[in-house]
């Protein structure tokens, strides 16, 4: 088995990680403009890209079906092995669920999502003024729940780099 994620793994891995922090900030951002067009604006591109971001979750999510990711170091103990395990299914949940939840909200508002503003996706469904609000919240927790779970995957690369110095990094570089 390979010490490294294949190309298609590592260069996935990277880019959804910037498109993730990129969409935080322009969801923070959004949800503090005054209703105008421009608001519309930015709620259309993070709509554009948090369904890219499901598809690439998709695609992520094949690519790993198809090609296991590397073993863990032998050093790493079986406990440690199973944690980052947890945390990685964990992500991928996450990455799920996000967007599904904001495509979600959106439909029960009534605002149909067009990705990238030529193909009109379904409404998931009907609207509800309850249920939008109910799946803002979620969306939101969800959000905070995966940006923590993020902080620790980085926190458990940083550890593995700097104080294990067991080259795990080494395999998605």
């Amino acid at each position: 088995m390979s010490q490294r994620y294949t190309i298609t793994a590592i260069t996935l891995h990277w880019l959804m990680a910037l498109a993730f922090f990129a969409l935080f900030g322009l969801g923070f951002y959004m949800t503090g403009l005054p209703l105008s067009p421009t608001k519309l604006q930015v709620y259309s591109w993070h709509k554009w890209a948090g369904v890219s971001l499901f598809l690439l979750a998709v695609c992520r999510l094949v690519w790993r079906a198809m090609h296991p990711p590397p073993a863990f170091p032998s050093s790493m103990s079986s406990q440690a092995q199973q944690l980052a395990q947890l945390g990685h299914w964990a992500l991928y949940l996450f990455m799920f669920a996000v967007p599904l939840s904001g495509w979600l909200m959106s439909s029960a508002m009534g605002f149909q999502t067009v990705w990238f503003g030529v193909l009109p996706l379904p409404d998931l469904v009907g609207k509800d003024k309850a249920l939008a609000q109910w799946l803002g919240s979620a969306h939101l927790y969800l959000n905070v729940a995966f940006m923590m779970t993020i902080v620790g995957h980085i926190g458990a690369a940083l550890k593995h780099q700097f104080i294990d110095k067991d080259n795990v990094f080494d395999r998605i570089k």
